[in-house]
């Protein structure tokens, strides 16, 4: 691929980002347009915005390269991906919308009634989020060493800055325009070249290789066990990934968050077909990919090399402009649910706090990126999600439909699954995944139940310190709103 195609592509989707963002400046006053865009966004426009931030580095390039390194095996990601909205639209969607809050500490501060569950639940939203920023980051660095020859520091320091400058910019309420562009972007930037390459396949003699060999570096987990990990982290760390679950704090009242919900679902599933083609057309044309250690260039590559020339090249562009549309909007959706946490709970909230907070969740990955490496992008936020799964969604989902939750439980359970979770992801940073266990490499399965046990046991066991407010609270999270008279 040509480096000046790449780099045009690159400064076209930045620029077009940051003045979108400078839209959002205009329309953006209030502390409330700032959180939650004064919980006016309406279902169309929300769907579209948490596809933007939801498909991120793993979705758009990491799901291709582990189908060409697994085949079906890697499958159970796209699977799983969209399957945890279906959760969120049955548990999740319409009672936290009622709850009125801002940031998911505020809804477990105002479910327990207890400052000290706030605090927990602040540290584990941050952890979360500079988690899956740190993957984002690694994805631009490969997308811009690869398509550009630039040195691999340029991306996420270019994504780091543009997010800083779009989320202070205009917070909430300008990244809804950005992420709303930015997913039919991404959809459009994978569409297109694949249905040309399927066109250009259809019509001539190329040769089939060889596939690559099975289970190589990076390769999806397989057998019973480590699939079952993997799709209970999929499920329920859906339900506690702070910057989606903060869009719902945008809809106007809880039917519309529900409605939101189901369209997701839609545009998930549309998206999900592409990735999935590059993979299984890669695994026929292109296995050399595999062998080289570039699986998750696949989606950047492929275009260039089956279609060639000028029409390669302006395919080529169109996909590096969509894979810097995933970095820069789940990246922003990311720092824009950090900042709200970090300023209210530290720097006093206002508009002036969450400018401040939103460059200290930008800049605190970015170092992080710049001490890592990641050669497996959907595996490695496919762990985040056994964070999340083990930490925020056991209170979560207890929070909204148990009443016998307590806050010694909540503190309890949150700190036993990211203890236990973040112990194994640590072990296999150090020691590598493939040179571990299954039950270590891929923990979800023991340490989401270790975490949901704990809680239960330790609530019931300190159920004296139900709060008086229970009643109220769960009233307000389950009777749907009252529509407005005339």
């Amino acid at each position: 691929m040509n480096p000046a195609v790449g780099i045009a592509a690159f400064a076209s989707i930045s620029i077009a980002t940051a003045l979108i963002g400078f839209y959002g400046l205009r329309v953006s006053r209030t502390t409330g347009d700032f959180y939650v865009a004064s919980r006016t966004v309406r279902p169309w426009w929300n769907a579209s915005a948490i596809g933007g931030e939801y498909l991120s580095a793993a979705s758009f390039l990491g799901v291709a390269g582990l189908i060409l390194l697994s085949g079906t095996d890697a499958l159970w990601f796209p699977i799983g991906y969209t399957a945890g909205y279906l959760m969120l639209l049955l548990f999740v969607a319409a009672p936290l919308r009622r709850s009125g809050a801002y940031t998911i500490p505020d809804f477990t501060e105002a479910r327990l009634d207890s400052r000290p569950v706030r605090r927990v639940t602040s540290l584990m939203v941050v952890l979360v989020g500079w988690l899956y920023i740190v993957p984002q980051l690694h994805g631009a660095a490969l997308t811009i060493r690869i398509t550009t020859g630039l040195p691999s520091w340029v991306g996420p320091v270019a994504v780091t800055s543009v997010v800083i400058l779009t989320v202070v910019s205009g917070g909430m309420r300008s990244i809804t325009f950005v992420q709303a562009f930015q997913y039919w972007l991404k959809l459009t930037a994978l569409a297109i070249p694949v249905v040309f390459v399927l066109l250009l396949l259809l019509g001539s003699n190329l040769p089939a290789v060889a596939p690559p060999a099975e289970n190589p570096t990076g390769a999806a987990p397989t057998g019973l066990y480590q699939n079952i990990s993997l799709l209970v982290a999929l499920l329920f760390g859906t339900l506690g990934l702070p910057h989606v679950l903060v869009r719902f704090y945008t809809n106007p009242d809880g039917k519309t968050a529900r409605r939101t919900t189901l369209i997701v679902l839609g545009l998930l599933s549309v998206f999900y077909l592409f990735p999935t083609l590059y993979g299984l057309i890669a695994r026929i044309y292109a296995p050399d990919l595999a062998r080289a250690g570039q699986a998750d260039a696949v989606v950047l590559l492929l275009p260039g090399r089956l279609v060639g020339g000028t029409a390669g090249d302006l395919l080529s562009a169109l996909v590096v402009a969509g894979a810097f549309a995933a970095f820069l909007s789940t990246t922003s959706g990311l720092v824009v649910s950090l900042a709200g946490v970090i300023s209210q709970d530290v720097l006093g909230g206002g508009v002036r706090g969450f400018r401040l907070a939103a460059v200290v969740s930008a800049v605190v990955p970015l170092m992080f990126a710049f001490l890592t490496d990641s050669l497996a992008l959907a595996g490695s936020v496919g762990l985040v999600f056994a964070f999340t799964a083990s930490t925020i969604c056991p209170v979560l989902l207890l929070g909204i439909w148990w009443r016998g939750l307590t806050d010694v439980g909540a503190i309890t359970g949150m700190l036993t699954g990211g203890a236990l979770c973040g112990g194994a992801m640590v072990l296999g940073a150090i020691y590598g995944s493939n040179a571990l266990p299954p039950f270590v490499a891929q923990p979800a399965a023991w340490t989401v139940p270790a975490a949901f046990a704990v809680t239960v046991v330790v609530s019931r066991v300190t159920s004296h310190r139900i709060p008086a407010t229970l009643t109220r609270v769960m009233t307000r999270l389950h009777v749907p709103e009252r529509p407005l008279g005339p």
